[in-house]
């Protein structure tokens, strides 16, 4: 989590080494552990890719390293030093044009080095294992690889399997179809399981390693120990799977921070508890510090799981990014999806707005619904959008980000709402209601009745989708049987609506809707209806 942390972090090899501790950052309520010692090492051109350093391997200077809390350079020979406690987190920043170990199963970036020596607390999901004495030197392999100003990374927000059951609809629903992929890398916004479960993090991580591209991760609420009363062993679990719970990394000219805005507050049950969204002093530090090294023209992405807007020391935050003015910054957690442009009301004083995007969720209404012919729940999330996720295809300072639904076409982007069946009379006081799932207050949408009529401009707003409603009121009179509920329907600003024309004349009539979004993409769909 965020907190007092001193963090280290590699693991040198690929995959066989255990995975050590760390220390955290939390929002400021416990104490950091005074530092007890001073961790060196290299970081050196892996040649053979075995993860040791060998003769003749040489060290690589100005690659930064950091323990959650200060950051550093190599020296000429490619040399580091930086303090650590007993409960620390320490990790090269994968600077552009290198690249980490990556474990052959999972994916997961092996970039970190945890120093915890007696390992994690007894604690009911089980964390890392003692790592015993500090190394007398902690050394990362990088290699080079080519990485171009365009790529595109794949955004998942919450994947959140409750059982092994859910692993296998994450997997056919989501996963299959992007095995093959041409993106760079991917990124899962937190809760990647319903409650922290050894062998749930196992068997998704193996199958999201299926995709076959480097896998980073955020921290959720879901993720944390539960079985703790304060934030500073709540994400013991979480760092023996993926090391440090905030960091930062480059690729091509972006440089992306991992943050930890889940601050744990204490339990309330034995499956969930109390948190707060906040980053604290010491993971605000760490912001500042890894920025200093990072030019004012770079785009800096910010990874979260809790909303920004939502994050109690946002600001604080703010102050530390919005001078810049290539920024943008993705969240999940909300299980709804929306588009944010961050401006005075909220605090930011950026001379453009701040563009955050809450991704919703790969695992939709937390596989709900009722089972398609594949037997998949088809896991519509509260705002009616379906589950899936983002595609972001970044190119220099600039970004376009775009929605996938899951098993769908890549052009199914939007729900049309009208009734089958309307008298010629009533025709000029029906709604017609669209869900664009992935629009935004910068999106056009426009309709037109027929196929040769002028296109007309919709209006936005914001109100519970109509299938959402027609499904929990189902739900609430018990038409689906035993099956697990979607979550309430919530109101969503990416509703657009306009009225049938008066006086058409009777028959089958076509209703099509495009939609413009914010990169100048249009798509269109299509529904018939009846005038009598």
């Amino acid at each position: 989590m965020t907190s007092e942390r001193v963090v280290v972090s590699l693991l040198l090899a690929l995959s066989g080494l255990p995975v050590g501790s760390s220390v955290r950052a939390d929002s400021g309520t416990r104490n950091a552990a005074a530092p007890a010692a001073e961790a060196v090492g290299f970081v050196f051109h892996d040649r053979n890719r075995n993860g040791v350093r060998d003769p003749g391997e040489e060290g690589l200077p100005d690659v930064r390293v950091s323990n959650q809390h200060e950051v550093v350079r190599t020296d000429a020979a490619g040399r580091w030093r930086l303090p650590v406690t007993d409960d620390t987190i320490l990790f090269v920043i994968k600077p552009r044009g290198w690249m980490t170990p990556v474990d052959k199963c999972t994916r997961l970036p092996r970039f970190y080095y945890i120093h915890k020596p007696k390992g994690s607390p007894p604690l009911q999901c089980p964390g890392v294992e003692a790592t015993g004495p500090l190394r007398s030197s902690i050394d990362f392999p990088l290699r080079p690889q080519n990485e171009p100003d365009r790529f595109q990374a794949i955004f998942f927000g919450d994947t959140q399997p409750a059982e092994m059951k859910e692993v296998e609809f994450l997997a056919h629903d989501v996963v299959e179809e992007l095995v093959g992929t041409r993106a760079a890398l991917g990124i899962t916004l937190g809760d990647i399981v319903n409650h922290c479960d050894p062998a749930l993090y196992d068997a998704v991580n193996r199958t999201i390693g299926l995709i076959g591209i480097p896998w980073y991760n955020v921290i959720g609420n879901h993720d944390s120990n539960s079985d703790t009363n304060d934030d500073r062993y709540s994400d013991e679990t979480f760092e023996r799977f993926y090391g440090p719970d905030y960091y930062s990394f480059e690729y091509g000219p972006v440089h992306f921070l991992v943050l930890d805005d889940i601050a744990w507050t204490g339990q309330t049950s034995p499956r969930g508890g109390s948190y707060k969204p906040v980053l604290g002093p010491t993971q605000l530090d760490f912001v500042k510090n890894d920025l200093s090294f990072v030019p004012d023209d770079r785009l800096v992405v910010l990874l979260m799981h809790v909303p920004l807007p939502d994050v109690k020391d946002r600001r604080e935050l703010y102050r530390l990014i919005e001078k810049r003015p290539h920024t943008l910054s993705f969240s999940g957690h909300t299980h709804s999806q929306q588009h944010r442009f961050l401006t005075r009301e909220d605090g930011w004083q950026g001379a453009e707005p701040h563009h955050h995007l809450i991704a919703g969720a790969a695992c939709g209404s937390k596989w709900a619904g009722a089972p398609d012919e594949m037997g998949i729940p088809h896991a519509t999330m509260s705002d009616g959008a379906p589950n899936g996720y983002f595609l972001v295809t970044f190119d220099g300072h600039d970004a376009s980000i775009e929605f996938k639904a899951a098993r769908r076409p890549a052009d199914y982007q939007m729900n049309i709402y009208a009734p089958e069946e309307v008298s010629a009379a009533q025709a000029g006081q029906t709604e017609v209601l669209v869900n664009v799932f992935a629009g935004s207050e910068r999106s056009k949408v426009e309709m037109r009745v027929g196929t040769d009529g002028s296109w007309v401009p919709m209006s936005r707003t914001t109100r519970e989708d109509p299938m959402m409603l027609r499904l929990a009121e189902a739900q609430e009179k018990g038409q689906f049987g035993p099956i697990k509920k979607l979550q309430k329907p919530t109101k969503t600003p990416h509703l657009w609506v306009s009225t049938l024309p008066a006086d058409l004349p009777p028959g089958a009539m076509l209703i099509q809707v495009r939609a413009t979004d914010m990169y100048g993409r249009t798509y269109q769909a299509s529904r018939v209806i009846r005038i009598r």
